[in-house]
């Protein structure tokens, strides 16, 4: 039976906005965009976010143009559960906040894309000659994934395509259990739907 995975983004409900991680005194990371580039980081040491815009709280966000993946203890708890090869969580403190909250850092990149099945690829070679992503993909539309090469992963970032935050059906699940999410997903395994 075919195992399916799901790409993790912003819903389009009210949400709050946070802003992207800083360290406790509010300086930036050097690389603030460590968090969503799938590797096992170092610990930050305290960290803390800003709410940028109040909105309504929601248990699971993405913060900053980074999209740094940011989620209540109910959250962290889910991913300690089923994916704790996966991910690493560190905790953030957010602005105006006694809840706990953790930065989701996705330790994994697998090489799964299956760009004969996905609706619309974009490389950065064909608009942009920048060496720094050349081979990367600039966006794909309607993602497809090779179920078969995701190294029996539960949450992953993509080789080449590192914005998309995957996780496997039972994650998705048990993340809908939690509620109040301010996340969609969507299904990238299987055929697509008819439109």
């Amino acid at each position: 039976m075919e195992r399916h995975f799901y790409s993790v983004g912003l819903a389009d409900v009210p949400h709050w906005l946070l802003e992207t991680p800083t360290r406790e005194s509010g300086e930036a990371f050097a690389e603030p965009w460590m968090f969503a580039d799938g590797r096992v980081l170092p610990d930050p040491g305290p960290i803390k976010a800003q709410v940028s815009h109040p909105g309504e709280k929601r248990t699971f966000v993405f913060a900053g143009v980074e999209e740094t993946p940011i989620g209540s203890e109910a959250v962290a708890n889910v991913f300690r559960t089923l994916a704790p090869g996966d991910v690493q969580l560190f905790p953030v403190t957010v602005e105006g906040e006694s809840e706990r909250y953790f930065v989701v850092n996705a330790t994994k990149v697998v090489d799964a894309i299956d760009e004969a099945r996905c609706r619309e690829v974009h490389h950065y070679d064909e608009d942009d000659p920048s060496p720094y992503y050349e081979g990367e993909y600039n966006w794909i539309y309607g993602l497809r994934i090779d179920p078969s090469k995701t190294e029996g992963a539960q949450v992953f970032r993509l080789k080449k395509f590192k914005v998309a935050f995957i996780v496997s059906e039972e994650v998705k699940i048990a993340l809908e259990r939690v509620g109040n999410l301010g996340l969609s997903f969507e299904r990238v395994t299987g055929p697509h739907d008819p439109r």
